[in-house]
């Protein structure tokens, strides 16, 4: 097994993850590989953690909630990770091994596995890490038959800080271990460029100042600057005969392929050419931070650009949406109904807490009265079922029991086998199948007619299955449902141009070139082509909704370029 590790300084949000992705396709263009991202923080994962701190909790397929750097490797890779992929100092403490077949210091210690020794950082915890690596790395990646040829590992937080100390010396003894032509160091650092200077693009003598004071081959200093969208990483890495340099640290020449990334550049290309707009109205608890919804907007970009359509995605505060803000700060709150007005399609994400939740009804309400394509995930649907309750039954206390514990009509309530003392890994958590009531839906429709899907959940809350006939007589169509067909996960109004809830993410499973079935629908009906992408699937394009939508691209004429300023579209990096 050969190991690639990429490590990152100054600064955090720097680009490790995405140049680790890319190092990723590369390998995968051109050889096997697999990615274990250690994350040097003490929590065992990321699902108790702010978004507005670190960002949106990426949902694998087996539940593990993790660090939203997966995601990225996960839809750029187009591969399926497990918690085991993932390794956290908290995990390395805690009391349980991979597989049960090791065991954790704290419990090796516990049962006198050291002989009396005192357990220190060095070498049981840095032992421990090199342990897992190993095992993990011999883990099959997505189905594969066998153990991968590399092992891509990102070291997450940055080069300094003291939660990181473990695994920088573990690595350290790690690249040893392994022996040399085994091991390759990737160190991403920050060059930074005065404004009146302008875009810094390491010259060759940059190159060799750098190469003098950081021993590393000139050659094998690479330059990434700012892009017109992230897709473009791989191909600047490419380009500068990266993969050639890993290769020959990893004694591969000769052996791995020249990447071939013909459909990837094409996509990158395409998305630089696009200028025919379409506005999503993102109405949320966390907007502050646009990496709190990341896999939503990347959901939105894979729809879009498929759709060839540019995507402007308005981030709007819910609280900003309710009367409370129209008296507090009038200008916040015009400012919000003014770009909910303005949208083509109306994204309620995911979320918890009640901060915002009026102003989430709100904004499901006006989609529904003015017939403005909605999409609901998760609370996004069950505020949806609630600010129906409300509206059309007349029921104007129906509630959550998450928001309101004592409402007498508690259309959302909490899952009999969740637990109310403990939040971490405690709620349905993973994929699942739903099952759909019908093929004649729009959600069945998109999804190719399948009698069931496995999307991915995080959710502790669920429509009451009691009170369903209820809203289904008054108009409300629960197209999907579990196994047992008593939990509610697809909610449709049928003669509205896209009204749809989910209690599952669909954004999880949504890659480049492979859209998510339902933001492909909501992008489709906010620019006026729905009907044009459920003819094709009905006329036998196949499940293949990449097959689709190219049907329905022929004969559209070639569009003039306009590419993005500044590396980013409406201020959002893809």
């Amino acid at each position: 097994m050969k190991y690639v590790v990429v490590t990152g300084g100054v600064v955090s949000g720097l680009g490790k993850g995405v140049t680790a992705s890319s190092i990723g396709l590369l390998l995968k263009a051109s050889s096997s590989f697999l990615l274990c991202p250690p994350d040097p923080y003490l929590n065992t994962d990321a699902g108790t953690m702010s978004p507005l701190e670190h960002g949106e909790v990426f949902v694998l397929d087996d539940g593990g909630e993790v660090d939203l750097d997966l995601g990225n490797y996960e839809r750029f890779l187009d591969i399926k990770l497990t918690r085991d992929n993932n390794i956290t100092t908290g995990k390395i403490y805690q009391a349980r091994y991979i597989h049960s077949i090791l065991h954790y210091v704290i419990d090796k210690e516990r049962k006198g596995d050291y002989l009396g020794k005192t357990v220190q950082v060095v070498p049981h915890i840095t032992n421990a890490i090199q342990e897992w690596i190993e095992k993990v790395a011999h883990i099959p990646v997505d189905g594969k038959t066998g153990p991968a040829d590399v092992c891509v590992i990102e070291l997450g937080g940055t080069i300094g800080d003291i939660e990181s100390m473990p695994f920088i010396e573990a690595f350290g003894q790690f690249s040893y271990r392994v022996g040399a032509g085994n091991f390759c160091l990737v160190h991403v650092s920050l060059v930074p460029v005065l404004n009146v200077v302008g875009e810094q693009a390491l010259d060759e003598n940059v190159k060799r100042k750098l190469s003098q004071f950081c021993q590393v081959l000139e050659e094998n200093i690479i330059t990434l600057y700012d892009v017109s969208n992230i897709w473009h990483i791989p191909l600047l890495l490419r380009d500068q005969k990266a993969h050639e340099a890993i290769f020959k640290v990893l004694n591969l020449n000769g052996v791995a392929q020249e990447p071939g990334l013909e459909e990837w550049t094409s996509r990158a290309e395409l998305c630089d050419m696009l200028h025919e707009p379409v506005r999503i109205a993102v109405v949320g608890k966390y907007t502050g931070l646009s990496d709190s919804y990341l896999s939503v907007l990347k959901a939105l970009v894979h729809s879009s650009v498929h759709l060839r359509k540019k995507l402007f995605v308005d981030w709007i505060p819910a609280s900003d949406l309710e009367d409370a803000t129209a008296r507090e700060n009038p200008d916040s709150y015009k400012a919000a109904w003014k770009l909910l007005k303005g949208a083509d399609g109306i994204l309620v994400p995911g979320g918890f807490g009640d901060r915002g939740v009026q102003g989430k009804m709100i904004a499901a309400k006006y989609a529904r009265e003015n017939r403005i394509p909605f999409l609901g995930i998760c609370l996004g649907m069950q505020i949806a079922v609630i600010e129906f309750a409300r509206s059309i039954l007349g029921l104007q206390d129906a509630n959550s029991t998450e928001f309101d514990p004592n409402t007498k009509n508690p259309y959302v309530i909490f899952m009999p086998e969740g637990s109310k003392t403990h939040m971490g890994g405690t709620m349905r958590l993973g994929s699942r199948r739903t099952y759909f009531q019908a093929m004649d839906c729009k959600s069945a429709k998109l999804y190719g007619c399948k009698r069931f899907v496995e999307e991915r959940h995080r959710h502790r809350y669920e429509v009451n299955p009691e009170l369903v006939s209820r809203l289904e007589n008054a108009g409300l169509s629960f197209t999907g449902k579990d196994e047992t067909g008593l939990r509610m996960e697809i909610v449709e109004l049928p003669n509205h141009p896209f009204y749809v809830g989910v209690q599952f993410h669909p954004e999880f499973k949504s890659r480049p070139g492979k859209p998510s079935p339902l933001f492909l629908g909501l992008i489709a009906a906010a620019c006026g082509q729905m009907d044009a992408v459920l003819q094709e699937l009905s006329k036998g394009a196949g499940t293949d909704i990449s097959a689709a939508v190219k049907a329905c691209q022929k004969g559209i004429p070639k569009i003039a370029a306009a590419a993005y300023v500044n590396g980013n579209c409406n201020g959002l990096h893809f």
